[in-house]
């Protein structure tokens, strides 16, 4: 099979179209044809040499795919040769093939195809994991979702408000605010802008949010607690101000707050599935429904996953970017 090798670390033009030896499904695990994969900042990293697959993972990039079951490997049960799926990947998707976990499968939603279904395992499981099962975001709380016109903010636009919780979000264009309303946020904020701090307070009357959804780390790190409501949480996913920050303690005390670290990639195999379940119980019903529902910015042939890399690096997207095999 081809797959995108990174003989060295660098720019986009590091991504290497290459033959490699056919993945074979171990036990418990599935190999599927990959139809389409998906790009995510994580893939960036990995480029640039800064994000290695957990141990055992395929080296290629690609945290999720979508296609048909070409094979199973021993023990696997429940799924059947040609079945169409999404998954979620430690690493892999950007190749023809890639052998899967098989709890970190799903079906493909009714009614949407295999390119869109490429777009939904990372930030399905990464807004659901960290939003709900994490901060536990409740209806008619208020959650802040900094990036929302990215994949993960736009998938978060739509759960938080089809659980009924009312949404903030950051972005630095009136292009990319006016499409989070399209999606149902209710607060925009220019962060070019607008300090998010005094916005969030006169949206909430001086309460703050409930509930913080940060890809910034070190940079909003002081900023987000002064943000939060009493009981709030912050949830951090990303690091893309910084790793180092500073807080006032005496202000998270007062406030009662929590302050959470979470990365998907590395989590052990039964987490991951766990995720995957809680996915397919909560999310896929309202993938079905129409409520909620794949945002693609554009798809690329998965040859050009240089452009997709730069365009995504030069923050361009809206939603997510797709890569069809």
């Amino acid at each position: 099979m081809h797959a995108f090798t990174i003989p060295q670390p660098g720019g986009p033009e590091a991504l290497t179209w290459t033959k490699v030896d056919d993945p074979v499904p171990g036990e418990g695990e599935v190999l599927v044809e990959v139809a389409a994969t998906a790009v995510n900042r994580a893939d960036l990293l990995q480029r640039q040499g800064s994000y290695n697959p957990p141990p055992g993972a395929a080296p290629y990039p690609g945290l999720e795919c979508s296609g048909r079951i070409a094979a199973l490997g021993p023990g696997v049960a429940g799924w059947a040769v040609g079945d169409e799926v999404c998954a979620l990947l430690a690493g892999g998707g950007y190749a023809e093939k890639v052998a899967v976990p098989v709890g970190q499968l799903l079906p493909v939603p009714r009614g949407l195809g295999l390119v869109a279904a490429a777009a939904l395992p990372e930030v399905a499981a990464t807004v659901w994991s960290n939003v709900f099962m994490v901060a536990h975001l409740r209806p008619g709380e208020t959650v802040l979702l900094h990036g929302g016109a990215s994949g993960i903010g736009t998938m978060a636009i739509q759960l938080a408000k089809a659980v009924g919780a009312k949404v903030i979000v950051t972005a630095g264009s009136a292009k990319k605010l006016a499409r989070c309303a399209e999606l149902g946020a209710d607060v925009l904020v220019n962060y070019r802008e607008q300090d998010f701090v005094t916005a969030v307070r006169e949206a909430t009357g001086g309460h703050g949010v409930d509930v913080i959804l940060d890809i910034m780390g070190a940079k909003y790190l002081q900023r987000n607690v002064d943000a939060l409501a009493v009981s709030g949480r912050l949830v951090i996913i990303g690091l893309q101000g910084g790793v180092k920050g500073e807080i006032d303690l005496s202000t998270l005390l007062a406030k009662r707050a929590a302050v959470v670290a979470t990365s998907l990639r590395p989590r052990p195999l039964a987490e991951k599935a766990a995720i995957v379940a809680a996915v397919r119980e909560h999310v896929w019903p309202l993938l079905e429904s129409g409520v909620v529902k794949p945002v693609i910015d554009r798809v690329l042939p998965i040859t050009d996953a240089a452009e997709a890399h730069r365009a995504l690096e030069a923050g361009e997207q809206v939603g997510k970017v797709v890569l069809q095999v």
